[in-house]
């Protein structure tokens, strides 16, 4: 059942503006909603200059320590002229603001597309960058972001389904996959053993990579943890285990030019694909009170969608046993 009121409902035009011109801008009155849903994200129109891009992040998600961890990261990989789209600096060296009850953080407009991963030369790119922004990301850990992990992802994202959101009708199935599916990866993760865990994007699929003059840019790395290294690298790989094997190769020919990379957890790509499965149900069923989720995922939480998601959800427990990629 969605509610009538949410915060983000503050974000009117004049306060996105408002809290913009806070920070010394002059605002032409043109705002445009970007594409965003866990935050909210407006281009804004500045007068004598390029638009900006406004971030406002949703209240209690993170602790304004995690943001800024974040944004160091940003700044960190962008001295080491890596090509991520990071926070702009006020006078002072800030990057996190504060208008009324909001944090916020401005971004210089970056144009691009999504890239190819069909494109071997293109994947061979993104491993050369990404083996470059893991070099950066083992130097030291986050201490304030999370680490991604079966507990989180998996068994907290099964419990909030299980007890509040699957039909009556389709929850032994629920039950008896997701034990089952839990149960095998915690299983993988502890044949692997103690992963090297370094920063990562964290969500490192096509929407977050903006294509332009031939090479990738990196956005948006709100969901920046401490995980494995392969977490951003499984979401580039599609298709038959022929076509996936090939672009695997891709990757870890320009990834190794520049970091090291443990086969072994290459064990851990389809367990990292389930969790993710468990983990956007979880998402949607967690912001089911924000009114723009409803309108924007109107097939959730339907019991066509919790079928479909039973199926999916058996399909990947099969391909949890089948062989591992290898490399050459």
């Amino acid at each position: 059942m969605t509610t009538t009121h949410h915060p983000f409902h503050a974000l009117t035009p004049d306060f996105i503006m408002d809290a913009v011109e806070s920070q010394g801008f002059r605002c032409d009155c043109r705002t445009f909603a970007l594409n965003s849903y866990e935050n909210r994200v407006y281009q804004v129109g500045i007068d004598e200059g390029q638009p900006l891009i406004a971030k406002f992040y949703r209240p209690g998600r993170w602790s304004a320590e995690q943001i800024s961890e974040e944004h160091r990261f940003c700044f960190e990989l962008a001295e080491h002229e890596l090509p991520v789209v990071a926070p702009m600096r006020n006078p002072a060296g800030e990057s996190l603001f504060v208008y009324k009850e909001f944090r916020f953080a401005l971004y210089p407009r970056q144009g691009g597309h999504a890239p190819e991963f069909d494109n071997l030369d293109n994947l061979l790119i993104l491993g050369r960058m990404l083996g470059r922004i893991h070099r950066i990301g083992n130097v030291q850990p986050f201490s304030h972001r999370p680490v991604l992990n079966c507990r989180n992802f998996g068994h907290d994202s099964v419990a909030l389904i299980r007890d509040r959101f699957i039909p009556e009708d389709y929850r032994p199935s629920y039950e008896a996959v997701t034990s089952q599916l839990l149960e095998a990866i915690d299983g993988i993760m502890d044949s692997v053993g103690p992963a090297r865990y370094i920063r990562t994007h964290g969500d490192c699929h096509a929407g977050n990579i903006l294509w332009r003059d031939n090479a990738p840019h990196f956005v948006d790395f709100d969901d920046a943890r401490m995980a494995p290294a392969v977490q951003d690298l499984w979401m580039m790989l599609s298709g038959d285990r022929q076509r996936q094997t090939a672009q695997l190769e891709s990757l870890m020919e320009g990834y190794r030019e520049f970091c090291d990379f443990d086969p072994c957890e290459l064990r851990l790509i389809e367990a990292l694909r389930a969790l993710r499965m468990l983990h956007y149900s979880a998402w949607i069923a967690s912001r089911w009170d924000d009114p723009a989720f409803p309108g924007a995922f109107p097939w959730f939480n339907t019991v066509r969608y919790w079928g479909e998601q039973i199926l999916a959800l058996r399909e990947q427990l099969a391909v949890l046993d089948e062989p591992v990629l290898e490399l050459d």
